[in-house]
């Protein structure tokens, strides 16, 4: 008899762990649907450009980096520039050139490149890597700007890798 009650009562007890389990299941979900559809957002919005400027591409590149402590996208291109991650003359609203966002990918993911790259840290040579490695594919030159979608492409590539 004693034991029927003592496994009625542990029931009873151990009854809220599932409920306290779902509830805890269901504010996770509510905590993360909004980071997804931020980051969609955000997504979208890289993909209607025709050409991102540095201070996007920076933030972009330095958020799939994992690169700590960079909370917006001016930080980000302060953070590139003052590590020389971009080409000398790069400004926060200028249109991001393919070689200078070549220098920062190879940058902000720790590439060592080849020979010439290893001596300069030269936009030039870190484009010509990504084409090497496999990065940047296709029809492109150096000079051209970079959409959003090569951008995403990019950054897939380089995560493959």
């Amino acid at each position: 008899m004693r034991e029927e009650k003592r496994k009625e009562q542990v029931a009873k007890n151990t009854g809220g762990i599932p409920g306290l389990f779902f509830f805890a299941c269901f504010l996770l979900f509510v905590a993360v649907v909004p980071l997804f559809s931020q980051n969609a957002e955000e997504i979208e919005v890289l993909l209607s450009r025709d050409a991102v400027t540095y201070e996007e591409a920076a933030w972009f590149v330095l958020r799939i980096a994992e690169v700590p402590g960079i909370s917006g996208s001016a930080e980000a291109f302060d953070y590139a520039w003052e590590r020389y991650w971009l080409p000398s003359g790069a400004e926060p609203g200028a249109a991001a050139r393919l070689d200078g966002v070549a220098l920062l990918v190879m940058q902000s993911f720790g590439y060592k490149g080849g020979a010439m790259y290893t001596m300069t840290k030269s936009s030039r040579y870190a484009y010509r890597e990504l084409v090497y490695c496999g990065v940047i594919q296709g029809r492109v030159e150096p000079a051209m700007n970079v959409s959003g979608e090569l951008l995403l492409y990019m950054a897939g590539r380089v995560l493959e890798q």
